[in-house]
């Protein structure tokens, strides 16, 4: 494949390039960077952070599990770029000044993911830097440097938003949904790659052959996010950071959970697409799509199937989705929020749920109008909680009727023993979330996003 992008604001044009050589391998082997660190190799440590720049946005990504071919005529900046000659960007003359530094290996990948706030005027440090591990500073004195960069205008060479013109169209890389349909039905056994940040791991860990690839980022029609008709309707290729900013407003629940399990550089490239068609029973969009009665959009050639989302995963590793066939969207309905998230995780952020349960009842008169509720790690699917929702429904919201309900959990579902929890753990959990939500909309508890703002 051919490749042009910007790197530190000069153009590299790259030919014969293998589809699923990591920027990250790039910079280090070929061009000879080597400030950028290859840490856990899978996303999670953010020694590896670069800045990427696109004509709408400027977003801090991992580059270990960053393809080549996904900087098609985009501008690349890592960390030998930050300074502007002589002169310190103002968030590495910060963590000069407090300290904020000790052995160095994660350094880099800080500063990158400070500047890439540092641009967008972003000061929740916390979440910026959620994505980057040190194990010698304790974090504190490298707040201190965010807090205090953030005063400093941004460096004129990173205030440019210039990008490289692409490289010529090629087959691996549709530039819309259209030609994506078109490529896709004629190499149905192609791997389609939106984000790579599972797709990533399968090449980085399991060593896999993904050849033939197909690559999804200029497809940008499949990013838009707008409402149509009584929905929300978001592109397969939306990130999720934009799906968070989207959602927030309407089902604030769903908004923290998506800030929670995922850092800012994997969530600026996860989409919500790739999300859903990987098909992961631990995935933590689908349960919340479920109980929101979500409808998915599927595409074959010029042929379009809408279906609702829990129909979509039919066993472990089993979808509902033909040969050639993609998610072209997913669309929710607009109601009122009554939806909670509760993520179960040995780690507070960032973490594999050990349950993640979704709840979404209406009220009505003192009564049970309407209940979805649904599921991830409690099935070999995301699934619905089909007998306790049909306990709730149309009884007296009342103590008595979630005791009842509580008591349906077995029949719905039947989870196992694993490294994450036990399956008596997760049911018990289970039956406590609906507990919880009874009592938060009870005003008798508090909920995760207040004890987290």
């Amino acid at each position: 494949m051919d490749v042009s992008f910007l790197l530190n604001g000069e153009t590299v044009e790259l030919s014969g390039v293998d589809p699923t050589h990591t920027l990250l391998d790039w910079l280090r082997r070929t061009a000879g960077l080597t400030g950028t660190k290859e840490g856990c190799n899978e996303g999670d440590c953010g020694a590896c952070t670069v800045m990427v720049r696109e004509p709408d946005r400027a977003v801090s990504l991992n580059a270990c599990i960053l393809f080549l071919p996904q900087l098609n005529g985009k501008s690349v900046w890592t960390v030998e770029g930050a300074a502007a000659g002589p002169d310190l960007h103002p968030v590495q003359q910060a963590l000069v000044d407090y300290h904020g530094s000790q052995c160095g290996f994660c350094t880099p990948g800080f500063v990158m993911a400070m500047v890439s706030a540092h641009v967008n005027g972003d000061t929740a440090h916390d979440d910026a830097l959620a994505g980057n591990l040190c194990r010698c500073t304790g974090y504190a004195p490298i707040i201190r440097a965010a807090e205090a960069a953030a005063q400093d205008p941004v460096p004129p060479h990173l205030a440019e938003t210039s990008t490289a013109p692409s490289a010529a169209p090629s087959p691996h890389a549709p530039r819309s949904s259209d030609e994506l349909a078109a490529i896709y039905a004629e190499q149905p056994d192609a791997t389609l790659v939106a984000g790579a940040t599972d797709v990533g791991l399968w090449v980085n860990k399991a060593l896999r052959d993904l050849d033939p690839v197909i690559f999804l980022s200029g497809c940008t029609d499949l990013r838009q996010i707008k409402s149509v008709g009584d929905s929300l309707r978001i592109g397969a290729m939306a990130d999720m950071n934009a799906v968070r900013d989207a959602v927030t407003p309407l089902f604030a629940s769903y908004g923290e959970m998506i800030r929670r399990y995922a850092s800012v550089q994997v969530r600026n490239a996860a989409t919500i697409g790739g999300n859903i068609a990987n098909g992961s029973p631990i995935g933590d969009n689908p349960p919340a799509l479920i109980a929101l009665d979500a409808v998915l959009h599927l595409r074959k050639g010029d042929t379009r199937r809408s279906l609702p989302i829990e129909d979509f995963f039919i066993d472990y590793g089993k979808q509902d989705r033909a040969p050639g066939e993609f998610v072209e969207a997913v669309s929710i309905p607009h109601q009122p929020d009554r939806l909670k998230c509760y993520k179960l995780s040995k780690r507070f952020d960032q973490d594999i749920s050990a349950v993640l349960g979704c709840f979404n009842v209406r009220v009505e008169d003192g009564h049970v109008a309407y209940a979805r509720i649904a599921f991830g790690g409690m099935a070999a699917t995301p699934k619905r909680a089909a007998q306790v929702e049909a306990a709730l429904w149309g009884q007296p919201w009342t103590e008595a009727t979630i005791r009842a309900a509580q008591a349906h959990f077995p029949t719905d579902f039947a989870p196992i023993d694993d490294m994450r929890a036990s399956a008596v753990y997760r049911l018990g959990t289970a039956q406590a979330m609906l507990q919880r939500y009874f009592a938060e909309d009870a005003g008798l508890a508090s909920s995760v996003l207040e004890v987290s703002a």
